[in-house]
């Protein structure tokens, strides 16, 4: 039985494999109608799905274990809840540059108290619009707290987490959701596979030895993706060895490329890491 990878597929595909369906998960991102098409709707998609499915050529996610997806998706609610917190701080910024010209930085602003707000004097209608800032900032704060005490009450004792924070670059909060967000090492044959699934290849369409396109650049984990570029933003100021090769790909390309070759280069360490279960080896990432 094949269900598509819907926003709400965890309680179907629970329901199904409890029954005893072999269910597969369709990869909506991955599957792309041809044009010929005159007519779609919900059952001419459920027969192509299943068509897929009898020529072996559907593109199948995968079901994360059941017992994992609340962790998970709690780390996921953790990032919501900081880019939420990240707006309210920028917000923040903005007001006071506009209103006094001066500069206040994140930290500053995350300390701040109603009786500050207070002493700036602004009027009445700007002093709201900061203390309202200020208020849905702090509250998100705790909930963030909360969450982060949590996740580390799930993932501390696990091997796989203090391995992931051997590699440069990567400390709590990188190595629970690399650690959450890949699950099973076991289901990437080879680290090609985790590399492309980590959005950490190119994604081209060529013929005759040239460029004739992008490829499907969606496919794959978005928050993996993010980890690993954020991972190789910190080793390079903390790890030499990530400074030289992010500075000799730097001189030859620009710095995405160079930031993206980085991330690459972990996904890959983390691949192995994670595989033969042994702590990172800068010597061996980098030569």
């Amino acid at each position: 039985m094949v269900v598509e990878s819907t926003y709400n597929w965890y309680w179907l595909v629970d329901g199904l494999m409890d029954t005893g369906y072999r269910v597969h998960l369709a990869h909506p991102a991955a599957i792309r109608k041809y044009d010929g098409l005159k007519y779609s709707g919900d059952f001419a998609d459920a027969a192509y799905l299943a068509q897929l499915l009898r020529l072996g050529l559907l593109p199948e996610g995968y079901v994360y274990p059941r017992e994992e997806r609340g962790a998970r998706d709690l780390a996921r609610k953790r990032m919501q809840l900081v880019r939420y917190r990240t707006a309210q701080i920028l917000s923040i910024e903005g007001i006071m540059m506009r209103q006094t010209g001066s500069r206040i930085n994140g930290e500053a602003v995350k300390r701040l108290t109603a009786g500050q707000v207070d002493e700036f004097a602004f009027a009445p209608d700007v002093a709201l619009a900061v203390e309202a800032n200020r208020a849905v900032s702090q509250a998100l704060g705790q909930q963030i707290e909360a969450l982060e005490k949590r996740l580390r009450e799930r993932v501390s004792l696990r091997a796989e987490y203090h391995l992931l924070r051997t590699v440069p670059g990567i400390g709590d909060t990188l190595a629970t959701t690399i650690m959450l967000e890949t699950g099973s090492i076991s289901r990437f044959a080879q680290v090609g596979n985790f590399s492309s699934y980590c959005r950490c290849v190119d994604s081209l369409r060529e013929s005759n030895g040239r460029k004739k396109g992008e490829g499907n650049t969606r496919n794959g984990n978005k928050y993996l993706a993010w980890a690993f570029v954020e991972a190789a933003n910190f080793a390079m100021r903390y790890c030499p060895q990530a400074r030289n090769f992010y500075d000799r790909k730097k001189s030859r390309t620009n710095r995405v490329l160079a930031i993206k070759a980085l991330a690459h280069k972990l996904a890959r360490a983390c691949y192995h890491v994670l595989r033969d279960q042994k702590p990172f080896d800068v010597h061996l990432c980098f030569g």
